[in-house]
């Protein structure tokens, strides 16, 4: 059985059963219902045509699951009978469904989770293993986020940023358990691309691919971190930096600059050179200032920072920082980093202990404790 083609199916399910008249949150059960039977007959016994199948299965699913609430008896007189064919509108709603499952309503994890299972097609055990937390848990969270947006229809007018927004967070959640979401959202952002006429999404879809590309040197066997400066290059990926590369030079012709596209070129930047130290710093500090018109956050401040030590020594990066509060995470890292490169060794080693004493996960916590111990062995 092939799940990648599973995946593709559900959202066509979920639009064909709300044009029938199914309300959202049931009918986003019942394609799971019907997913669910699928993986469990379809190695032995695999339909002609699974689309048919699945259709046919989820309807019933929303049948049954609209008989067993006595609160919804009005809405089962209305879809008891099977509609005749040719009364299903041929019309492509998935970016609806995208608008929908982005809805300004829900929390970021909220419309990941929702995103995944409704135009994903993950199951919710899937989604729960992604981001190690219960079953229930999970369950719960995409309930709440069906009810939330329950009363919108499939014709809300949307805004694809939402949706890019939402697709680079389930990339960024990276990889767990036997999903991998980095890879679901590349997918998902592919999709996207041929619905919307926006080269932004082009761009998104660049950047996930050229940090796709890096991804198998960014991690060593125990599972510590590789900076990108001790990155074997050679392991990146370079059909993946090649197309990245095309996408995006594609999206910049058409001089429609976004934040996406400046993010990418910055990355495909780093991709295009052989060796750390062929780095174009100085183009990669101008797309940096590119991105601020877009995006003016102190963390795009604070890579820029990165950038200027790098291009025009870690005094200038230091001087970058100003106006950056030490509220903004991996602030201290990066002034870490500055001033070990320019020899304030003590400096270095006491904004390595702090970073690490604030990291959020283990990988990262280890890391900058193993760099203060290392700062601390040279002084």
């Amino acid at each position: 059985m092939d799940d990648a083609e599973l995946r593709r199916l559900a959202p066509v399910v979920l639009r064909v059963l709300v044009r029938r008249g199914a309300d959202f949150a049931t009918a986003e059960d019942a394609v799971q219902e019907a997913l669910i039977r699928a993986f469990d007959r379809w190695d032995a016994d695999p339909p002609r045509d699974p689309e048919a199948w699945l259709i046919t299965v989820a309807w019933r699913a929303f049948l049954d699951l609209s008989r067993s609430d006595a609160a919804r008896r009005a809405r089962e007189e209305r879809v008891e009978a099977e509609p005749r064919g040719g009364e299903v509108p041929d019309v492509d709603d998935t970016l609806q469904l995208y608008f929908r499952c982005a809805h300004p309503a829900l929390t970021s994890s909220s419309a990941v989770a929702l995103t995944l299972r409704a135009v994903g097609g993950l199951t919710t055990r899937q989604i729960a293993e992604a981001y190690l937390v219960p079953e229930a848990t999970m369950a719960q969270r995409i309930s709440r986020a069906k009810r939330t947006i329950a009363g919108e229809g499939l014709d809300r007018p949307g805004d694809p940023r939402d949706v890019m927004r939402v697709l680079y967070l389930v990339f960024n959640e990276g990889y767990s358990g036997d999903v991998d979401l980095a890879a679901e959202a590349i997918r998902l952002t592919r999709e996207l691309s041929t619905l919307v006429d926006d080269p932004e999404v082009d761009g998104l879809l660049a950047l996930m691919l050229l940090h796709h590309a890096r991804r198998e040197s960014r991690r060593r066997p125990d599972g510590s971190i590789v900076v990108l400066a001790d990155q074997d290059r050679g392991g990146w990926d370079t059909d993946l930096i090649a197309e990245g590369i095309a996408i995006l030079r594609a999206a910049l012709e058409r001089d429609r600059l976004g934040e996406y596209q400046a993010q990418a070129a910055i990355a495909a930047l780093h991709a295009d050179a052989p060796r750390v130290e062929e780095t174009d710093w100085v183009q990669i500090v101008e797309w940096y200032d590119e991105l601020l018109r877009y995006a003016d956050t102190p963390v795009v401040r604070l890579n820029r920072a990165v950038a200027v030590g790098e291009a025009d020594g870690p005094l200038a990066g230091l001087a970058a920082m100003a106006g950056i509060g030490d509220e903004v995470p991996r602030r201290a890292a990066v002034a870490a980093h500055l001033h070990e490169a320019n020899g304030d060794l003590d400096v270095a080693a006491r904004l390595y202990a702090e970073a690490a004493l604030a990291a959020t996960n283990l990988a990262e916590r280890d890391h900058l404790t193993r760099r203060a111990a290392r700062v601390n062995q040279l002084r």
